[in-house]
């Protein structure tokens, strides 16, 4: 089962996985990087070590010139005739003009200098895909059905939900699911982030791709392979492949004006002096622009990073814009609190009983994943109640579910939804509620009580003092009795309660119109919500339609890992910034050295090598691990 999976769906999206895209690439700009390293070696070696004519040794720099240089020439003819004119068209200047004027070393070492920082930029983007490569090839090929007594093997195309799945030890979880028998130790660090093993037993949520570790394990299938969270993580892998080429495009963008400003100062340089190395000088030291590698690799190594932390970065411009957030946004049930209520209280009206409202009420909610139908179907199973079929079930966002059990119309819904309707509702109280009706009469209103996650408080206090977030709002769909006391609990003090979907949006994008904002939630209702924000945070453990809808899905439901991904996203807009900006400005201070003609073109290549160089060991920089990621 530890084999890499080939089935259609996962072998389409890992060979669109930037690291294994970049393969190809990596060996070519090795190989031309490796000939004119040669090349020039041995020039050197023949002019200086061994006596023989300056035309044999010049041999070895028309090889490179002509192995290097004529595919560069040819793809920077491609772009010109389609109108690009990017940080390349100096490099293509630069070897051009190296022939013209017989200064063959210099073009040879700009052939070096090019080829050698792509085949760079390309082992730097591999190895910051490493996590998300390692994830797809981790994917199991099949898994053992258990049949009787025995355990068949299947494709992971044939596995249905309500399967008993057999892991042995040192396999990797096939499905999410729960564990029905054995116990033992898994390993979800992959897709969590959590570097701890995790005690299995019956009852036991397993998730794919976690590692099994030293027992056999027995599971029930609770979703199909496909709509796992190792198939999400995969689909994640492909969106986030798609998406970038527009962070290359954003290179050529900064370096459309740059590259005008190198040919002008260049010419510039020849006109005054009157001497065309001059124009030499200034253009090899300008080639190529460091921005147009590392901002790439900056954010693929940031996206990898936080990958590895189980925080899946679906849009990378979270990475540029996560920090400038000044206004954060907050769902309640499942986000500030830890979205498992327990029922505490069943207030019937007169002529209904407690037991039969909770069996109708769990009949219905058992086909809803909303955050209260596990604390009633929980109450239901303690008080060994048969649940019975229901049929005609709904769930408009924010408008309650409903359904038909037995010959009786069930409804569960806020009370808000019903303040017009009827008024004769118990007397509000502080916590969680939902009313019950059946066949149009109220029957009760369900009590319940959800604890904040223990983080809550002081994440909230950190926002400001280290964040510079300005204002925190609470936006739920809960009445305001419940919102406000949970406010109250952890200090914010701007609450939007009884709102719908709709009602959510109209709030985000009012405040979006004044700051950028950050939207974290969980449910179906806050999808929308989630896309009207500037960044829209899901945890994913909860609603596929949420992590879907969201830029940014934190596997692990922790608003520490929300703090993580601040960090991350500020740390990546650093180094980037630090690598583009900073390597531009070193060129631009060489290209007035060379113009000056304090600087000749042997010596500006070698000091473009070495910018572009730091420039990249600094993006690199950004995926390597940290000791800490957060500061609450």
């Amino acid at each position: 089962m530890a084999n890499p999976a080939r089935t259609p769906e996962v072998a389409a999206v890992t060979a669109r996985i930037p690291g294994r895209v970049s393969y190809a690439g990596w060996k070519l700009g090795s190989a031309i990087t490796a000939v004119a390293g040669g090349g020039i070696v041995l020039h050197l070696v023949l002019r200086f070590a061994i006596p023989v004519s300056r035309p044999v040794s010049l041999v070895p720099l028309y090889a490179v010139l002509v192995v290097g240089g004529l595919p560069l020439l040819y793809g920077l003819a491609r772009k010109i005739l389609a109108r690009e004119f990017g940080t390349d068209l100096l490099a293509g200047i630069s070897i051009l003009t190296a022939v013209a004027e017989r200064e063959y070393l210099v073009g040879s070492i700009v052939v070096l200098m090019l080829s050698g920082g792509r085949a760079l930029e390309d082992y730097a983007a591999r190895r910051a895909c490493f996590v998300l490569d390692a994830l797809a090839k981790r994917m199991p090929q099949h898994a053992h059905r258990q049949s009787g007594a025995e355990a068949v093997d299947v494709a992971l195309d044939e596995i249905r939900v309500g399967d008993r799945l057999v892991i042995y030890p040192h396999e990797i979880c096939p499905a999410d699911g729960i564990v029905v028998e054995g116990q033992g130790m898994m390993n979800e660090a992959f897709l969590t982030g959590e570097p701890f093993e995790i005690p299995k037993a019956p009852g036991s949520q397993v998730i794919s791709g976690a590692l099994n570790r030293e027992t056999v394990l027995t599971m029930r299938a609770e979703r199909l392979p496909v709509d796992s969270r190792y198939a999400r993580i995969m689909r994640v892998m492909e969106d986030t492949q798609q998406r970038r080429p527009r962070l290359r495009r954003l290179g050529d963008q900064l370096g459309a004006w740059y590259s005008p400003a190198a040919v002008a100062v260049a010419i510039a340089a020849w006109l005054i002096a009157g001497d065309p190395h001059r124009f030499l000088a200034v253009l090899v030291i300008a080639t190529p622009c460091p921005l147009l590698i590392a901002i790439p690799i900056t954010l693929i190594g940031a996206i990898s990073l936080a990958a590895s932390r189980g925080i899946i970065i679906k849009n990378p411009a979270v990475l540029e814009q996560i920090d400038a957030c000044r206004t954060f946004i907050f769902d309640k049930t499942g986000t500030l609190t830890y979205g498992k209520p327990e029922l505490t209280e069943i207030e019937c009206a007169a002529g209904f009983e407690s037991h039969d409202v909770l069996r109708a009420a769990a009949s219905l909610e058992r086909y809803s994943r909303h955050p209260l139908s596990s604390a009633i179907l929980d109450a239901a199973t303690r008080a060994n109640l048969r649940l019975e079929p229901a049929s005609e079930i709904s769930e408009p966002p924010g408008q309650g579910l409903r359904g038909v059990v037995g010959r009786q119309e069930i409804v569960l819904t806020a009370r808000g939804r019903l303040r017009q309707q009827d008024l004769n509702i118990p007397p509000i109280r502080p916590g969680l509620e939902c009313v019950v009706l059946i066949n149009g009469r109220i029957a009760a209103v369900l009590r319940f009580r959800d604890e904040p996650r223990k983080e809550t408080r002081v994440f909230l206090d950190h926002l400001h003092p280290h964040h510079g977030v300005a204002r925190v709002l609470l936006v739920s769909g809960d009445r305001l009795e419940e919102a406000r006391y949970l406010a109250s609990q952890v200090g914010i003090r701007e609450v939007h309660a009884d709102k719908s979907p709709e009602d959510k949006v109209r709030i985000v994008r009012a405040e979006t119109r004044k700051e950028k904002t950050l939207f974290v939630g969980d449910g179906i209702n806050d999808a929308p919500a989630m896309q009207a924000a500037t960044i829209g945070v899901a945890f994913g453990q909860t609603n596929e339609i949420a992590a879907e809808a969201a830029d940014a899905v934190v596997l692990e439901s922790s608003l520490a890992k929300v703090d993580e991904l601040i960090h991350i996203g500020r740390r990546a807009r650093s180094i980037a910034l630090q690598s583009a900006v900073g390597g531009m400005a070193l060129s631009i201070i060489g290209m007035l050295v060379a113009a000056t003609g304090h600087l000749p073109a042997i010596g500006g290549v070698i000091a473009q090598e070495v910018i572009d160089l730091l420039a990249v060991l600094n993006a690199i920089r950004v995926a390597l691990p940290l000791q800490a990621l957060k500061d609450f």
